[in-house]
């Protein structure tokens, strides 16, 4: 990777070559990396030192303030070289995430048919395959031989994101796919129609995002057709469309896990007021809801008079708790999220997680009854504080593995049954369940 120094010092020195030679060697990510330390003044200048044939492919691994700030710096050519470079797709993510005024202007700049395929790409739900999907795809007929239909590719293959996989159609109708393997391979005479496939794994336009992304992750697709509701074809998703899908339910999933509300931007990008008001809400409820405990414990403070010690084993607990939780919670969820787990497996789940459960608690409760009894010397206490595991533990694994479960029947998240709300739920039961078998025991 450039070292940043090195590279701005060259830039303010106004040794553009040396900065051109550099920037023509560099990968296109590598260089949006790159520019996103520089500050606006020094990003205007460095991109327009950037290759023509990169330009695009840079801009569109920028994050949204880069591309924002450097569409208002524009000319009105410079936008519409780099308009024109721009995959239908990157120009419509682009779109969503800019500013009013400056969308405006790069609908005004692209031509009339660009803006009413935009237009369209951006009335389709923000979750949907038509979203994510780009128009720029090769189309063949299937009566067209081999060789025709390189001649086409070499023609029209430059404005397409991708040639490795050709789609053949009769009428806007697909019927077949072919792929640049297949059309290097074989003889210039042979016809399209006998070398296509014609088992084709396609979605719709409404289809859900994370479902197409986990068509990409079952089948190892490069791209994957889109039809309407006619089942006219109307586009493609790109692999690593489908890989931004992936890693935006990823990064929604681990902010649920964590109780916050999730968030597009970069954490950088978002002040500190926004985060404030997307982690407090689950915050305010967890914090109301361990009042519980506090209660739990209030109801038994005579036990806690008669043996102080009992105290102090309540931390080890309710962690040791919490942690089984969210153990088998993040097991079970990222099971459904790879389609491994479903609601009808549950009580199979149920019987797996609670022969683990037993193991485990069989451990940790001989563990520390070994503990105790060096320590204090006290074999009851052994037993309250084995037993209270044992239960504890059985519990909260259950307790893991079944609210994610309930959570996908009723078509919540089951990101949202994580860590935060199993262990408030844990600490409750686990309270409950020693002091019971504490006062059974010991009074």
């Amino acid at each position: 990777m450039m070292d940043k120094n090195i590279f701005v010092e060259l830039l303010t020195q106004h040794h553009f070559k040396a900065v051109r030679n550099i920037l023509d060697v560099m990968n296109e990510v590598d260089i949006a990396s790159l520019l996103s330390d520089l500050d606006d003044k020094e990003l205007a200048l460095a991109f327009r030192l950037i290759p023509k044939d990169k330009a695009a492919e840079v801009f569109a691994n920028m994050n949204n303030s880069m591309q924002s700030y450097l569409v208002e710096m524009f000319t009105e050519k410079e936008l519409k070289e780099l308009l024109d470079n721009l995959y239908m797709d990157d120009t419509v993510d682009m779109l969503e995430e800019l500013p009013a005024n400056l969308v405006t202007r790069i609908l005004n700049t692209v031509s009339q048919s660009d803006r009413n395929m935009i237009n369209l790409l951006l009335d389709y739900p923000d979750d949907s395959a038509g979203s994510i999907m780009t128009t720029e795809y090769v189309g063949l007929r299937r009566h067209m031989s081999v060789s025709e239909a390189m001649t086409h590719i070499k023609r029209t293959g430059i404005h397409k994101e991708t040639i490795y996989t050709c789609y053949v159609m009769d009428r806007r109708k697909l019927v077949g796919i072919v792929t640049a393997k297949d059309l290097m391979t074989a003889e210039d005479y042979v016809a399209i129609e006998d070398l296509m496939e014609t088992e084709i794994i396609s979605v719709n336009t409404h289809t859900d995002k994370e479902e197409v992304a986990e068509l990409f992750r079952k089948y190892d697709l490069i791209a994957l057709p889109v039809l309407d509701a006619d089942n006219f074809m109307v586009g493609i998703v790109t692999f690593d469309d489908a890989m931004d899908v992936m890693v935006e339910e990823a990064t929604e999933d681990i902010t649920k896990m964590a109780a916050m509300s999730p968030g597009e931007s970069s954490y950088f990008e978002t002040s500190a007021f926004v985060h404030a008001k997307r982690r407090i809400g689950w915050l305010l409820i967890l914090l109301f809801s361990s009042t519980f405990t506090g209660t739990i414990i209030t109801k038994y403070e005579n036990a806690f008079a008669a043996i102080p010690l009992l105290v102090s084993f309540i931390p080890m607990l309710m962690d040791t708790g919490g942690n089984c939780g969210s153990q088998s919670s993040t097991l079970i969820i990222r099971g459904i999220a790879l389609d491994e787990i479903h609601f009808k497996d549950i009580f199979k789940v149920m019987f797996k997680e609670f022969k683990v459960s037993f193991m485990v608690g069989v451990v940790l409760a001989a563990a520390n009854g070994v503990r105790i009894l060096i320590m204090y010397h006290n074999a009851t206490m052994a037993l309250v504080i084995g037993l209270s595991l044992m239960v504890t533990i059985i519990i909260s694994k259950l307790i893991g593995c079944i609210l994610p479960l309930l959570a996908k029947k009723v078509n919540l998240d089951p990101a949202i049954m994580a860590s935060p709300l199993i262990t408030t739920l844990v600490d409750i039961c686990s309270l409950l369940v020693y002091f019971n078998i504490a006062t059974h025991i010991l009074m």
